[in-house]
């Protein structure tokens, strides 16, 4: 039998939205330590460089791995989701 939806049986995850330059929709990136990445790359729009620096990390979620020029990126956000 179904157990019905509750908060008892609800997680949470935080994932990092990447937003590129001439994109819509957002990169989800899952990591072990999503404030570190968010703190890492709203690092590199605070020095907004015009020199690219080339950014690869793992990930856990379905992107396995990413590369990322720094200068193509416009914006990033933490997202907190719930999920079962």
């Amino acid at each position: 039998m179904p157990q019905p939806f509750s908060q008892a049986n609800m997680k949470k995850r935080v994932s990092v939205l990447v937003f590129l330059k001439g994109t819509t929709a957002p990169l989800v990136l899952y990591v072990e330590n999503p404030l570190g990445l968010y703190e890492e790359l709203s690092q590199v729009l605070k020095l907004n460089s015009p020199t690219p620096k080339l950014i690869e990390k793992n990930t856990i979620g379905p992107v396995k791995r990413v590369c990322i020029l720094s200068t193509s990126i416009c914006a990033v956000a933490l997202q907190e989701e719930q999920y079962m």
